[in-house]
């Protein structure tokens, strides 16, 4: 039973309509704030708390709610890896170190080191599963019916999560990449002690390479105890077989130095370096000069190998991501190839984007009702194509080491390919 006295109308139960009648509710309009013409054409901007917030204003509230949403999955998807990497990581290193003597907490000490860098290698899986997780309890929940019968797109639901994982992932190499390299060498030293291994035989300064071997008893002018040679070298060959400029400085275990070596170029054999180009001080002699002799060649033992001064570098996974230009700039400058260290440079600058495709390929599958065993399935197959992914990329990085892809190319194609696929299916999915 409607009455139009006062120009309001009642309505059953007892209310009242908020919109008046066109004809004759111009003025309880204007004392309601209300214009004409939003009653007239039936949209009303409605007052009352939250309700008057603009389209925009909504958007953005419910985009930093997907945003928390998904950064609070990711937080505890990375908190329950941890745990279990760590408990792996000990008792792996407890099998490692235990015949060496080590006590648990020196073992726990290097488990802690090391499952740093397992959970940033990792970083990828980690927000694959957050979003399938994000997804799943937003379908669950109604929560995505919801938002999608306020007329928000699917692609719109999905920003959130991709923009958040971009930041996160820009986040994660600027900081937590130098974080990873220095764990990464204290572990490697902290492991070498341990086992009794030798320490890092080489480093690069400023325009020369350094190299460092130990020397047995009574060999290259060493005594009864033995020694070491250290190696000063202007540049070296890529495959580091070959030095140039080289210097060698032979000490003695009880003495100290020895032998000084100059040689225009040290080639490495087998068990042994051929210098050419030869001269050579006695340190021992009151005048090393009036001693030297001028020798077409000379052959020094040693038990470097090639590939083992090219691991002495350290793996570029060592060296923080801000340093690395100046460190591939270097090993370039010394005739070393930078080209694994370059691949790495590129591919951390890749991880923000790689991590954005799985929260893309997550929501192709599971953005979406999920009922019954059609969830489980749906489940299974976006983790399935998220594993792709991962081993894709680093496939391509492994190409990229060997020289058979650009390291551009090697580390942008596979995330950059596979958001344009998911994109493509959300497109399909929204169309149909």
């Amino acid at each position: 039973m409607a009455r139009r006295a006062g120009a309001e109308v009642s309505v059953p139960g007892g209310g009242h309509d908020p919109l008046q009648a066109a004809a004759g509710g111009g003025q309880g309009d204007a004392a309601r704030g209300l214009q004409p013409q939003d009653a007239i054409g039936g949209k009303v901007r409605e007052r009352g708390p939250g309700i008057g917030i603009p389209a925009g204003g909504r958007a953005m509230i419910l985009q930093r709610y997907l945003a928390r949403r998904f950064l609070r999955q990711f937080l505890v998807v990375a908190g329950a890896f941890v745990a279990i990497l760590f408990l792996i990581d000990l008792i792996e290193e407890i099998r490692r170190f235990s015949p060496a003597g080590a006590g648990l907490r020196r073992v726990a000490g290097l488990a802690g080191l090391n499952i740093v860098a397992s959970v940033y290698a990792i970083l990828p899986l980690i927000t694959l599963l957050a979003a399938i997780a994000l997804f799943l309890g937003l379908s669950r929940s109604s929560e995505l019916v919801a938002i999608r019968a306020a007329g928000r797109s699917g692609l719109r639901i999905v920003a959130a999560p991709v923009v958040t994982a971009l930041l996160l992932g820009a986040l994660l190499v600027a900081v937590l990449n130098p974080i990873v390299a220095g764990t990464t060498k204290r572990y490697d030293q902290a492991a070498a002690r341990v086992a009794g291994a030798a320490t890092q035989t080489v480093s690069l300064g400023k325009g020369a390479v350094w190299l460092r071997q130990g020397v047995p008893a009574r060999t290259a002018g060493a005594g009864e105890r033995g020694g070491q040679i250290v190696i000063r070298a202007g540049r070296a060959s890529p495959d580091a077989t070959t030095l140039y400029d080289a210097t060698f400085l032979v000490f003695d275990a009880e003495t100290g130095p020895v032998r000084r070596i100059a040689a225009q170029s040290a080639r490495l054999s087998q068990g042994a370096w051929v210098l050419a180009g030869v001269k050579e001080w006695p340190l021992g002699a009151a005048n090393p000069e009036a001693g030297a002799q001028v020798l077409p060649g000379l052959t020094l033992p040693t038990d470097l190998t090639a590939a083992r001064i090219r691991d002495g570098f350290g793996a570029p996974d060592s060296v923080p991501v801000w340093q690395l230009p100046a460190f591939i700039a270097g090993l370039e400058r010394a005739g070393f190839s930078a080209l694994r260290h370059r691949v790495w440079f590129t591919t951390e600058l890749a991880r923000p984007f790689l991590m954005a495709a799985m929260v893309m390929l997550a929501a192709v599958f599971t953005m979406r009702p999920m009922r019954g065993r059609r969830a489980g399935v749906l489940v299974l197959g976006a983790f399935a194509a998220g594993v792709g992914l991962f081993f894709l990329r680093n496939l391509a990085q492994v190409l990229g080491e060997a020289g058979n892809a650009p390291p551009v190319f090697a580390a942008f194609a596979p995330p950059l390919i596979a958001a344009l696929l998911a994109l493509a299916a959300l497109l399909r999915l929204e169309d149909g």
